[in-house]
């Protein structure tokens, strides 16, 4: 299996537009631990990669789609979040850099750089009620079923249910990093607004990669 740039293109168009669908429900979940903007932050910052998207040269690599669109998102997105998708997509793109279409290797490769540029530019680990507990368990899972020699969809499912599964697990947590670390104990009960836009994105990623393989001639 190859996925071009093209239908890379394809899937964060996805995104975009599914990010900017539930913004309002992104921000509603915010506006019981933070300041209620979350939604309208990613729809800003994917609103950006949509317009990179359309803008990029028809030579543009999968790497230099990256690149552009973690610069997009960070001139787009002052808060926190924007540095943290910015750096995901830096270091997705140096992985996959030159590259005209990702092989099943190569998208281990783009997701592990990509959840790790998070991890290591937010300094968060899982149980500190963010997107990383989403993230993290949906990468290990990723790791664990490539190591298995698993079809790369049912990777990316297994992936898409540990992330799932960190993102409600985050209501049940205190939060430790961010505005709602200040809320103490009365951020329980309360679901993590960036694990849920974090679920988002790559659930549609996984569902994008396997509908377009279900296309004839979309991916080879």
């Amino acid at each position: 299996m190859q996925l071009t740039v093209n239908q890379l293109k394809t899937i964060m168009l996805t995104i975009a537009y599914t990010i900017d669908r539930d913004k309002d429900y992104l921000s509603e979940l915010d506006r019981k631990t933070g300041d209620g903007d979350h939604g309208i932050t990613m729809s800003l910052g994917w609103r950006a990669i949509k317009e990179t998207m359309h803008d990029l040269p028809e030579e543009a690599d999968c790497g230099t789609l990256c690149k552009t669109a973690g610069m997009k998102f960070l001139n787009a997105v002052g808060s926190s979040v924007g540095p943290l998708y910015a750096t995901a997509f830096m270091r997705a793109g140096a992985a996959v850099n030159g590259k005209k279409f990702l092989t099943e290797s190569d998208l281990l490769s783009f997701w592990t750089a990509f959840v790790n540029g998070i991890v290591e530019r937010g300094q968060a680990v899982v149980g500190d009620k963010t997107m990383v507990d989403v993230w993290a368990p949906a990468l290990d899972s990723l790791r664990e079923h490539y190591a298995l020699g698993n079809d790369v969809h049912a990777c990316f499912r297994a992936a898409v249910s540990a992330g799932q599964a960190g993102m409600i697990a985050t209501a049940d947590m205190v939060s430790r990093k961010g505005r709602s670390s200040r809320l103490g104990d009365r951020s329980l009960s309360h679901q993590d607004p960036g694990a849920a836009s974090a679920y988002l994105i790559l659930s549609v990623f996984a569902d994008m990669l396997e509908t377009l393989n279900t296309k004839e001639g979309d991916l080879v």
